[in-house]
């Protein structure tokens, strides 16, 4: 939500998954702009939410337009995703035997224009693609520390691989 539209009492608007329903253990948390005359201010993850399950690390990722970072997934570790600059199409894919939505996929459009943090349980492929003519900044709060000596991330090529999803640009 832009600023003007934040001042004119524009209300955000709810994520609507296009499957209308959510990979099991994923959460989604709409979040707003507070704005007033100095800037403004956007909580993302606190410790008496609902996603919230304790804190490893957070750190920032970047990724320029029409780049794809995907796809990995880990054995232990959550991920609580937010873009604070730029634009993202963010994918996940239940890859999980004992999910009851095995085999669903999620898609997510998040950024400056669509606020919105993104908790996603261990074992969930994911992986996203920076859209628009800036870079995008994906900023991360995790559930472990990273292990530089044993990462707790495997990774699966992102065009060539069983998963029913295509990141290219949807014309129409």
């Amino acid at each position: 939500m832009s600023e003007r539209e934040a001042r004119m009492g524009v209300k955000p608007k709810k994520y609507e998954a296009k499957s209308k329903q959510l990979i099991h253990g994923v959460q989604v948390k709409q979040l707003e702009w507070i704005p007033d005359e100095r800037g403004k201010l956007m909580e993302m993850l606190r410790c008496d939410d609902p996603m919230f399950e304790k804190f490893g690390q957070v750190y920032v990722t970047t990724c320029y337009p029409g780049v794809v970072k995907a796809w990995h997934y880990h054995q232990n570790q959550a991920d609580n995703m937010v873009v604070v600059k730029g634009m993202a199409k963010i994918a996940l894919y239940d890859q999980r035997e004992d999910s009851p939505t095995k085999g669903l996929v999620n898609e997510f459009f998040i950024g400056e224009d669509n606020p919105m943090l993104i908790s996603i349980p261990p074992l969930v492929l994911h992986g996203f693609k920076a859209y628009g003519s800036e870079p995008t900044y994906l900023l991360n709060c995790v559930t472990e520390p990273y292990n530089h000596q044993n990462p707790d991330e495997f990774r699966v090529d992102p065009f060539d691989n069983d998963i029913p999803y295509d990141w290219s640009l949807k014309h129409g």
